[in-house]
């Protein structure tokens, strides 16, 4: 009996098989195809045809949506590509991981808020996505980040709908429960906010300008997120933080903002450095006044937040430098720079605050003490606010007597009997001068009005 003999497969056969398969477990590999759309058509039925990892261009012209991207794709527009939302709901759904959207247009999506329309809409199976370089204008939300992770907005530019009161449009980018997302060198005008964030942690919004909005930056229930390098100006208020722990605060401008700087409201935990907050005013009229009562503009606003850390910060040229009230207290200032705000401190609470460490405090342009030993370090300590300043916050209509002789031998009598002085801020080792602080801020816009 014959044995047979065992096949012999060719080693050619068996290069091109081991290729075959490692190219097919790569995703978006090497197998991966690049799809040229047509202007006016529809471009849904093309991604239906796509395969992962392929990459749809989009020539310059209009293309009509909405769109949803349910597969890993990367979706390049060419200068002048412009995706139409329809009018209603959102313009684009990513729904697949490791998506990226970039150099598009996008335009006419929903304006209902309760439906969360949005320009570009991500969800949670979209972890890993990059949104970059693209324009969007439309009444809704720009770009909303539903319970996300690693995703990365960068360099687009946004604009709300100034036919729409400010109150009825979207937010700029919305984050809600996301994780590690990355906000980087957006521009952000006309929007209601510019970047919210919701129930999320971990997040960084770095190199942001921000501009006629009603917040620049909005933060609500977020943990351990950083704020970085980011410019707002011409805005109701820069920077709302309220809610929120350990926050990283730094390098951040705030540029002729109208009611607020910088608002902290219930936060704990968080360190601002290297911050500049500059002519932070109300609205004034022809003469002068302002037209809100008690609605000075504050550079930094600083509402039941305790136990952080104001380091190295410029509060500048506003109505009030810093605004402390509710239960404000145990917090260290160190560092800082008050200059030539119209009242440099607002404290309102009962309990004595020592605003120095280590033999330093912070810079005062209106301290009148001196420095006899060369230091650097005045001699006598900086106290803002007194009896009378006290008395003129609860009873404003009493400032008409602010320069009579009574009120100015109040005054003397309390630098005389220091027992007389109320407990509030003090500053045992104010700076002789204005620390060199790191200018991180850029002036590549114009300031623009708020909205109304």
């Amino acid at each position: 009996m014959t044995r047979r003999q065992p096949r012999v497969v060719p080693r050619f056969l068996l290069v091109a098989w081991l290729l075959l398969c490692l190219l097919g477990g790569l995703p978006g590999g090497l197998l991966a195809a690049e799809l040229t759309a047509s202007p006016g058509e529809p471009l849904q039925p093309l991604i239906e045809r796509a395969a992962s990892g392929d990459r749809l261009i989009l020539p310059r012209g209009h293309y009509p949506g909405p769109l949803l991207i349910d597969r890993t794709l990367t979706l390049s527009g060419e200068p002048g590509a412009v995706i139409d939302g329809g009018g209603n709901g959102h313009a684009v759904v990513l729904d697949a991981p490791d998506s990226v959207l970039e150099g598009v247009t996008i335009e006419n999506w929903g304006a209902n808020l309760t439906d969360m329309d949005a320009g570009i809409f991500v969800e949670e199976s979209a972890t890993g996505s990059v949104i970059r370089d693209s324009r969007l204008a439309g009444p809704g939300f720009g770009i909303w980040l539903d319970a996300v992770s690693d995703v990365r907005v960068l360099d687009n530019v946004i604009r709300g709908d100034t036919a729409l009161r400010s109150q009825d449009r979207g937010n700029g980018v919305h984050l809600f429960n996301s994780r590690n997302v990355t906000v980087e060198g957006n521009d952000i005008r006309h929007t209601r906010d510019g970047i919210y964030i919701d129930t999320s942690s971990q997040c960084l919004l770095r190199g942001n300008h921000m501009q006629a909005l009603r917040y620049g930056v909005h933060y609500m229930y977020a943990y351990d997120n950083r704020v970085e390098e980011n410019t707002t100006r011409g805005t109701r208020t820069g920077y709302a933080l309220m809610q929120s722990k350990r926050l990283r605060v730094i390098g951040n401008r705030s540029e002729g903002d109208r009611n607020y700087g910088i608002l902290l409201n219930n936060i704990t935990d968080s360190l601002l450095r290297d911050n500049h907050i500059t002519r932070v005013h109300q609205r004034r009229d022809a003469q002068g006044k302002g037209l809100v009562s008690g609605a000075e503009g504050k550079a930094l606003f600083v509402y039941n937040a305790q136990y952080n850390r104001f380091e190295a910060n410029r509060l500048a040229d506003s109505d009030i430098g810093i605004h402390l009230t509710a239960g404000s207290e145990d917090n260290e200032l160190v560092g800082n720079a008050f200059v030539d705000n119209r009242q440099q401190v607002m404290y309102v609470a009962t309990r004595s605050q020592e605003w120095s460490e280590a033999g330093h405090g912070n810079y005062w342009s209106d301290y009148l003490g001196w420095d006899l030993d060369g230091d650097g370090v005045g001699d006598t300590s900086y106290e803002p606010n007194d009896a009378m300043d006290r008395l003129l916050w609860r009873y404003p209509v009493a400032r008409l007597l602010m320069h009579s002789p009574a009120v100015l031998a109040l005054r003397w009598v309390q630098r005389q009997f220091p027992v007389f002085r109320p407990q509030g801020v003090k500053d045992s080792h104010p700076l002789m001068d204005e620390p060199d602080m790191n200018d991180t801020g850029s002036n590549q816009y114009n300031i623009g009005d708020a909205d109304a």
